[in-house]
């Protein structure tokens, strides 16, 4: 309970910080919906031609989309800018903030800027999300629910360790934010079903970047084509991250030298 209300805290003072500048609102709106458009239009050449792609109905794309949207949303909305605010102190000397404080400095760092404005995506993600379901409700049951909601997390615990551990390279890296472009631009895969890229490409979306993780699979979980092996796998892959993610961050701190240094 401590730490959901640093984090509460966190938000707040993010809200406030955005609500400086309202005309943010307005643009970001206007970006997502461009996306929206775009993403939708694609889906709509796809479907002229044909009636699936790689074995995925209509409905199982738009609920795909709604995931990337949702998956998205939350990293825009607190993990890239946590993340980039981490490496910029990490850079000028000023970690040592976070490092004082009476808590737990990773958790810290992992929350303490909200943009407020790209929850926007998020939104638009879970409304996408609301209609597919509409179209799938007669086939999903109680079963297809759970699992879609355990894949979910597990996929939002391999992102987050994953865009942790990258952030981290900044004890060693002095620009790693080129690593992180690289991750973006990869994410950009995960609004189209793995199986239609080839098996080198469905390999690298899934080990090398787990993109496949933040939205296939769990969509993949709500349309009962994910086995329980699979979403067992997924479980355990979060939990080997996760626990890597806090290995690396703390062997990362050895070579921090801060203002106070």
């Amino acid at each position: 309970m401590r730490y959901l209300r640093l984090a509460a805290v966190y938000l707040r003072l993010g809200v406030f910080n955005e609500l400086e500048y309202r005309g943010n609102l307005v643009v970001q709106v206007f970006q997502s919906l461009l996306g929206l458009g775009t993403a939708l239009g694609g889906l709509a050449v796809v479907f002229s031609y044909t009636d699936n792609l790689g074995g995925w109905a209509p409905a199982e794309l738009l609920g795909l989309l709604g995931v990337y949207f949702v998956v998205g949303g939350v990293i825009n909305l607190v993990i890239q800018p946590s993340m980039q605010r981490l490496m910029e102190d990490v850079r000028e000397g000023t970690l040592d903030f976070s490092l004082i404080k009476p808590a737990d400095a990773q958790f810290l760092v992992s929350v303490r800027q909200f943009q407020l404005w790209r929850g926007v995506d998020l939104l638009i993600g879970l409304g996408l999300l609301g209609i597919a379901l509409r179209d799938l409700g007669a086939t999903l049951g109680p079963a297809s629910a759970l699992a879609f909601l355990v894949a979910l997390a597990a996929g939002g615990v391999i992102v987050y360790s994953f865009w942790m551990m990258l952030s981290t390279l900044t004890f060693w890296v002095v620009r790693a934010e080129n690593i992180l472009v690289i991750f973006q631009s990869l994410y950009q895969a995960g609004r189209w079903p793995l199986s239609i890229y080839p098996s080198w490409l469905r390999y690298g979306l899934t080990f090398v970047v787990p993109v496949a993780f933040a939205t296939s699979v769990p969509m993949e979980a709500l349309s009962g084509r994910l086995s329980p092996a699979a979403l067992a796998g997924a479980v355990v892959l979060a939990a080997l991250l996760l626990w890597l993610c806090r290995r690396f961050w703390l062997r990362g701190l050895k070579h921090y030298s801060g203002a106070s240094a």
